[in-house]
């Protein structure tokens, strides 16, 4: 629904459709207008549910692969695989500027450089040269071919207008300062060389630098390990410089069964104090900087010393709003819904996070569901609901039985030990029982399938000392592409926005517990880039497609993108994910593979 505003000039009004009029009207009306104008640019959960697409950019011939938007959000820029980058006015759906690029690679990174006026524009690509180029001149100043296989990202930071950042498939992460000449051995800072450090073969996927502490840089491979390096601190004899932050199903750094895992994508919150990462063959997820904590497995709560007894379920009664939750999860749950059960969990526990019921209920679903990572996400629910209540049965026995599925065999043996000393009358429960029974049988363990030793002694304590995850969102399927990204949109990073090997962009809530907010199609067949406009409520998306799609908030249309049932759709990304990533004998990401895998 459109809405009139009054202006100050001549008490005229006009009407708000959406964020493109916003951006035109700001210039002709008054100062009223400017509160208003604040108010309706940013992205908010009425906004999210009206998206739909506002312009579509066409001149590209190739897959676009990046984009980027100038700080004051009035110009897009993308890079191709046809070697072109292209600036972009999106307020007016046309294009600004063509640059016919160097490269002779598919183009996987375009970057400002900041305080230049949007006249510098860095680029990387296939061909493993890095080049920035004056857009007033159409030519390159400045290039690298310090890397010997493909340049993946590109990265800068606010205060450092004339350094620049990059991250190679041969596993060098250097920096750069443009105010000097430039030789492949002059004028570049190793940060990071993953085949020494870390892996033989490690090869640097993405990488984002911290945007209000700029000496911090995250750095994504083609492993499971987020790597948060201080550059300040980088000494070869140190394991201080950097801090590694990974799901914790994956502590088992050994193990060989999630080795075709990669990070597509990471960065941070507008505050810093979050990073967000595109883990390709399994799902999203977000790292707390400053308050994560390491993996728990077992580690039971302290136990109430004289006679404990278990809650009485009456007890546990929940308010009004809370129980009707609650019930449609449990109705969800019994029919097998288990993405729906798992929503209507999570939406209760994001309103009342004081009842340990609720992580039990969404802990059942999750070990029903038995997406990859849903055991320990299982888990770290058992965790929640008995540090709520230390004599919650079921959720010490649930947790016992996760401990199992994730072949922690000895955790689960001692959790269930310490279930039976704490309460000797569940001895003779049937579930009990047969949980003991799989443990003795298995108690040496299941083969894994390999070990992995090649890596060094720093390497095995980054990976034994990893933070956890604060939060996961789930839905999206990322096996085809090695560049697909997400991002946060919205104040405060309300909401997380990814890409799709479906052909769709997902939007999730963390206000109602990381459920799917909204699902819509953005290309005919992959989704790749997600980018939001700092300033504006407007979305830039591409992908398979040559065109680049503009989204933002407009009046309700017969052409809407949004899909409203989504469930059938989120089952198949889940196994196509199970199909593709993780059977054995699958290579997740050939090194051939640029926008689309081979």
């Amino acid at each position: 629904m459109d809405r009139d505003f009054s202006g100050g000039e001549g008490n005229s009004s006009f009407t708000i459709p959406n964020t493109t009029n916003l951006i035109r009207n700001r210039e002709y009306f008054s100062s009223q207008y400017e509160v208003f104008f604040k108010q309706k640019s940013k992205f908010s959960s009425h906004f999210i549910d009206r998206l739909d697409l506002e312009s579509v950019l066409k001149g590209h011939t190739g897959c676009v692969n990046c984009l980027e938007w100038s700080v004051d959000g009035k110009i897009l820029i993308s890079g191709s695989d046809d070697f072109q980058v292209i600036l972009w006015d999106p307020f007016k759906g046309k294009r600004r500027d063509s640059i016919k690029t160097p490269h002779t690679g598919n183009i996987f990174s375009t970057k400002f450089l900041p305080n230049s006026n949007n006249t510098l524009i860095a680029t990387a690509a296939a061909d493993k040269y890095i080049y920035v180029t004056d857009v007033n001149k159409k030519s390159s100043i400045w290039n690298c071919s310090c890397h010997t296989e493909r340049v993946k990202r590109l990265a800068t930071a606010p205060d450092n207008p004339f350094i620049f950042w990059s991250a190679g498939e041969d596993g060098f992460v250097f920096q750069f300062d443009i105010r000097e000449s430039h030789s492949s051995s002059h004028n570049k800072t190793t940060i990071v060389n993953l085949s020494d450090q870390c892996l033989p073969g490690g090869e640097a996927k993405c990488i984002a630098v911290n945007p209000r502490r700029s000496e911090f840089i995250a750095v994504g491979a083609n492993d499971v390990y987020a790597r948060l390096y201080d550059r300040r601190m980088i000494k070869p004899d140190s394991t201080d410089y950097v801090q590694y932050f990974c799901p914790g199903q994956f502590l088992d750094w050994k193990r060989m069964d999630f080795m075709n895992l990669s990070i597509s994508y990471l960065t941070f919150n507008s505050q810093g104090t979050e990073l967000l990462v595109n883990m390709g063959g399994d799902h999203v997820y977000l790292y707390d900087l400053y308050d994560s904590t390491n993996p728990k497995f077992l580690n039971l709560p302290e136990f109430p010393p004289e006679n404990p007894t278990e809650i009485n379920p009456s007890e546990r009664k929940l308010p009004g709003i809370i129980e009707s939750y609650k019930k449609m999860g449990n109705e969800f749950l019994e029919n097998k819904k288990y993405l729906r059960a798992i929503d209507q969990y999570s939406e209760a526990i994001s309103l009342a996070p004081e009842c340990p019921v609720l992580y039990l209920n969404r802990a059942t679903a999750f070990m029903q569901r038995l997406w990859f990572g849903d055991i320990y996400a299982a888990l770290k629910d058992c965790h929640s609901a008995l540090q709520l209540d230390p004599t919650y049965i079921k959720a010490h026995f649930r947790l016992a039985k996760a401990l199992f599925k994730i072949d922690r065999v000895e955790d689960a043996s001692a959790c269930l030990e310490e279930l039976l000393s704490r309460f000797p009358s569940c001895s003779k429960d049937h579930g009990v029982m047969m949980l003991k029974k799989d443990i003795t049988k298995f108690k040496d363990g299941k083969p894994n399938g390999g070990t992995l030793d090649e890596v060094s002694q720093n390497e095995i304590f980054w990976r034994q000392n990893i933070k956890d995850y604060k939060e996961r969102f789930v839905g999206h399927c990322n096996t085809t592409t090695d560049i697909k990204e997400a991002n946060f949109i919205g104040e405060d990073g309300r909401f997380i926005v990814a890409g799709s090997d479906d052909g769709n962009f997902f939007i999730w809530d963390r206000k109602q517990g990381g459920v799917i907010r909204s699902v819509y199609q953005g290309d005919l067949a992959i989704v790749n880039c997600v980018q939001p406009n700092p300033e504006f409520c407007l979305l830039a998306t591409s992908g398979i497609d040559h065109d680049i799609k503009i989204w933002s908030p407009l009046r309700s249309s017969k052409d809407n993108r949004r899909i409203t049932y989504y469930d059938g759709l989120v089952e198949s990304n889940q196994r196509k994910m199970k199909s593709e990533v993780q059977e054995p004998g699958v290579n997740f990401l050939p090194p051939s593979s640029s926008c689309r895998s081979s």
